[in-house]
């Protein structure tokens, strides 16, 4: 496996990772029957650490492209607004959303829809426009170290995975999830569900392998392991790894057209955030992520056979 970059000049500083035989370009286009789908912790990690690549897949790179939002992002307060007009998960959920009407064109007609569909059991927040999906799983975020925030009991992803906790509950009351299998089982099934006939899949995730990504968020890198976890056996699966926090130490690395995708994406996500009436940090991570794309590839092993099972169904 090598540590790749989106701009071919600017791959010196991957010796500290990984001493590459030979620079290459960044992936290789994928086939348009492929279906890619973006792990994120937050509703704006996929913007900062994994863009443009999802800017590229929703312009029609891929069949479809799926977004999975693993925690609520709440930073402690569950369903409080914390002294706003709207929770906060909500308004980081709605910029989520904004970005990815902006990359798929809403200068057509209206096609979003959206609403709880049953996965594995569980009901989960789902909303589709053109040819992107978004799923909102809403858990608790665990704080940076994964130990979680008092206002959510301490319920955290890596808890959870540790066994230090029984159960997961979704901050809005919707849905619990009963150990790291339950939850696994119900990302598969997504993966599965989604995944539809499609030969072909990407995952996106953050690096798990903290000498490459070094100081990572806690729910960063326990999303990464729900997806790896869950998606085992499925051989047509390309696995594309992000350097996420660490990026910030390393050099910008995009070209100018590419750094503009980057960068207009997470502006309309902040945007989306403050239209619900929270605040962001736009310059603190401009200086940041903003410019930096790094990854490494895990191709895919073997073939899939048809369509995934039908797991998900509409709620009534």
């Amino acid at each position: 496996m090598r540590f790749l970059h989106r701009a071919a000049r600017a791959g010196l500083a991957l010796c500290a990772f990984a001493a590459p035989s030979a620079l290459v370009p960044a992936r290789a286009q994928p086939a348009s029957d492929t279906v890619a789908f973006y792990f994120a912790a937050h509703e704006d990690d996929w913007q900062l650490f994994m863009n443009p690549s999802a800017f590229q897949d929703v312009l029609g790179r891929s069949r479809k492209t799926v977004f999975v939002h693993m925690t609520a992002g709440d930073a402690g307060l569950g369903t409080g607004t914390g002294g706003r007009k709207h929770p906060l998960y909500l308004a980081r959920e709605n910029g989520a959303e904004a970005a990815i009407r902006f990359m798929a064109d809403s200068a057509g007609a209206a096609l979003r829809e959206s609403g709880h569909v049953e996965i594995n059991g569980h009901s989960l927040y789902r909303v589709s426009y053109r040819n992107a999906v978004s799923y909102f799983m809403r858990v608790p975020d665990g704080n940076g170290d994964g130990a979680g925030f008092p206002g959510t009991d301490f319920q955290s992803l890596k808890r959870l995975a540790g066994g230090e906790i029984r159960t997961l509950t979704a901050v809005d009351g919707s849905t619990v999830y009963r150990g790291w299998q339950d939850l696994v089982a119900t990302v598969r099934a997504i993966l599965e569900h989604e995944r539809g006939g499609a030969p072909a899949v990407q995952l996106h995730v953050a690096e798990t392998d903290t000498r490459l990504n070094p100081d990572d968020h806690s729910d960063h890198l326990m999303t990464a392991q729900a997806a790896l976890d869950a998606s085992q056996g499925i051989g047509c699966a390309e696995r594309i790894h992000y350097v996420d926090y660490a990026s910030a130490r390393l050099p910008e690395n995009l070209s100018l057209e590419l750094r503009d995708m980057e960068s207009v994406v997470f502006a309309v996500t902040l945007s989306g955030v403050q239209a619900l009436d929270h605040s962001t940090a736009w310059q603190r991570y401009k200086h940041s992520f903003v410019g930096r794309n790094y990854f490494r590839v895990e191709k895919a092993q073997g073939r899939c056979g048809g369509g995934g099972k039908e797991w998900a169904k509409a709620k009534p």
